[in-house]
């Protein structure tokens, strides 16, 4: 089960760690026969491709527990190359900084053909990247919306020449994708005619509600110390970093006509391949910036004095501000409400008592919000009502260790003395 079992838990140690700063469900990954599985191999016929595409597709491992969940997608170019980079940060940080998230990872069967918009001659199969954008918008999307608990809320993340496909995307596409990350993009391809193409178009259309952000590697050649000297240099060296940095230049210029909301970085100490981790972490950090629970409100949860009502009344609200950025309703977190009930208890048996009633309230169907309340029933010493939480949990799902805490409380019930009845 993916919570902790109240009754055995060193309570002491356990509210050290969990009462002033955050609640983050155990996200161990998938274990199937003593291999750790981090996700699954998945594939789509493509008929505009002409092929058969492999995916990597990573869904949240509180899936099979909060099985009514759903999730935002990040949709991951050169999949093979950062799938367990980009899983891993998503999995640190869900939650507390960003939504978890099911990653679509895209390997590679020809780079050049679908990571390029425009043909080059001695490049045989380039000049595929329109193609391939329309496989990803009418063949893997749907596919990935019909058997995934996905959301609308769409994410892609591309570099060097996928983060090229980005910029490309969100100037030739913008309506796909929610928010974008362009990895130190190859803007230098072809002389520079997607920067050129992106300089007209980021002018005339409207960006409203539309995330991008932009990493740049420190890609000069030795002894240039800084971006300004970069952005004077007229030599080959500097080609591929003076294109991106007129890009950042470009869009900062536009975005209080076009509403689109940007941020890129500079990079001193990384280079074209260490960049895309930071880049990532940085641009999540930027997109979910206000997602996380506030500092106040968590201390509020775990003040004895707190009415429930209103803590989870601000909770609520926290929620309501999230569903305008994320464009669609977003739920109270079954695993986040879940954890909080839990950790609260033995401290605070009221807000326990309200967090898992709400939970039971949105996620009726779940057969752990009933046996958390049976964890909350058995901790006060109400066996009778335990039980039948348990019960009711049952009925959803048989799982061996409520059905190891429901025997246990029919055995010590049995053995109880009987109260003698009054003559």
């Amino acid at each position: 089960m993916m919570k902790v079992d109240l009754i055995s838990l060193k309570k002491a140690i356990f509210f050290c760690f969990v009462s002033l700063f955050s609640v983050t469900a155990l996200k161990a990954q998938t274990i199937k026969n003593n291999l750790i599985v981090m996700g699954v191999v998945d594939s789509v016929h493509s008929k505009i491709l002409n092929e058969t595409r492999k995916l990597w597709v990573y869904v949240p491992a509180r899936d099979s527990t909060f099985a009514q969940q759903k999730y935002p997608v990040v949709y991951l170019l050169d999949g093979d190359s950062h799938f367990p980079s980009v899983t891993g940060m998503i999995q640190q940080l869900s939650n507390t900084v960003c939504p978890d998230m099911i990653v679509v990872a895209i390997p590679n069967t020809d780079r050049m053909r679908d990571l390029t918009t425009n043909k080059i001659a001695a490049l045989k199969t380039s000049g595929g990247g329109e193609n391939f954008t329309s496989f990803i918008e009418k063949e893997l999307m749907p596919h990935i919306d019909s058997i995934y608990p996905t959301t609308p809320y769409k994410t892609l993340i591309g570099h060097s020449l996928g983060g090229s496909m980005v910029i490309n995307t969100l100037v030739n596409h913008p309506n796909m994708f929610n928010s974008y990350i362009a990895i130190d993009p190859s803007m230098w391809w072809d002389r520079g005619i997607l920067l050129n193409q992106a300089r007209e178009v980021l002018k005339q259309k409207n960006y409203s509600g539309k995330y991008l952000f932009m990493g740049v590697a420190n890609t000069m050649p030795k002894g240039m110390m800084d971006t300004t000297q970069a952005r004077k240099d007229t030599s080959a060296a500097t080609t591929h970093i003076r294109a991106i940095l007129k890009l950042g230049d470009m869009i900062q210029s536009d975005t209080a006509a076009n509403k689109l909301k940007f941020a890129y970085k500079y990079y001193p100490n990384d280079t074209h391949g260490s960049v895309p981790l930071i880049t990532e972490y940085d641009a999540l950090r930027f997109f979910f910036k206000n997602y996380g629970l506030p500092q106040e409100t968590r201390m509020k949860i775990y003040n004895k004095d707190s009415n429930p009502e209103e803590v989870l009344a601000e909770i609520q609200s926290h929620y309501d501000n999230i569903s305008k950025q994320m464009g669609y309703k977003v739920a109270l977190p079954e695993d986040l409400i879940n954890n909080f009930g839990i950790s609260l208890i033995t401290r605070i048996p009221k807000m326990a008592f309200a967090f898992l009633q709400l939970n039971i309230k949105n996620y009726p169907n779940s057969y752990n919000v009933y046996d958390s309340m049976g964890d909350y029933y058995d901790a006060i010493k109400d066996k009778t009502k335990a039980i039948a939480y348990y019960r009711k949990a049952l009925t959803l799902k048989e799982f061996a260790d409520t059905r190891s805490k429901l025997n246990k409380l029919l055995a010590t019930k049995d053995t109880e003395p009987k109260k003698s009845q009054k003559k």
